[in-house]
């Protein structure tokens, strides 16, 4: 059973810093990351010592491995690790037609707080999520997390399993978001121990859907 993380009660602003720092260290470690790395830690210095301690604890790992084997790590992490995607809607639905409904609603929510997504990754990449969240103003973002609780935790329980430094990460998320009720953790508990649904089917359909902006009011764009 995965440890359970305590919840803070943070700030508007500081679950923005966490949200923020989160994006970008889950993203791919490439040739920026290097530079970004000193601005996260003057950022995250501030939170919450149980939260900064997390930041902290991945940074510490990234700044004493060379760049190569970060860029290694990531790739056998999340790339080759069926219970370790930082797609949100896989945990849920897998590989099945369901996720084609689960894409749709992601694409959905960034449009009614006013978003457009533009991106090469698919709406549900948990950094693109987290840059939202740490972006907007509009409720929909916490909402968004919200429905995804369990996922989020299927991910942290991955990683802690396999005593990677990321799971320090998706701690650090987890603790920022309100406390699960019993009703959530078991679902993510059946999660952990059985995987996401495996129903193999094709994505397609996502090239078919028309350019959204929005009238009339100024938009954002998110990108991972």
């Amino acid at each position: 059973m995965p440890r359970p993380v305590e919840t803070l009660k943070l700030t508007p602003e500081q679950r923005r810093v966490a949200h923020m720092a989160a994006s970008l260290l889950l993203e791919y470690p490439g040739p920026e990351f290097a530079t970004r790395m000193p601005l996260i830690e003057s950022s995250v210095a501030a939170l919450p010592e149980p939260l900064a301690a997390e930041f902290a604890t991945f940074l510490g790992h990234a700044r004493a491995v060379s760049s190569t084997a970060l860029e290694q790590e990531y790739v056998a992490t999340f790339d080759l690790k069926r219970k370790c995607c930082l797609y949100l809607s896989y945990y849920a639905a897998g590989d099945t037609r369901r996720r084609g409904t689960a894409l749709v609603a992601f694409l959905e929510a960034y449009r009614a707080a006013g978003w457009e997504f533009e991106a090469d990754e698919l709406p549900d990449f948990l950094p693109a999520v987290l840059e939202f969240s740490a972006r907007s103003d509009s409720p929909v973002a916490a909402e968004l997390i919200a429905a995804h609780r369990e996922g989020l935790e299927v991910l942290r329980a991955a990683l802690a399993r396999i005593d990677s430094p990321y799971a320090a990460v998706a701690s650090a998320v987890c603790m920022s978001l309100p406390e699960i009720d019993d009703a959530t953790r078991e679902r993510y508990l059946t999660l952990v121990n059985e995987g996401p649904p495996t129903e193999t089917v094709g994505l397609s359909f996502l090239g078919n859907l028309a350019p959204y902006s929005p009238t009339g009011a100024p938009h954002e764009e998110v990108r991972a």
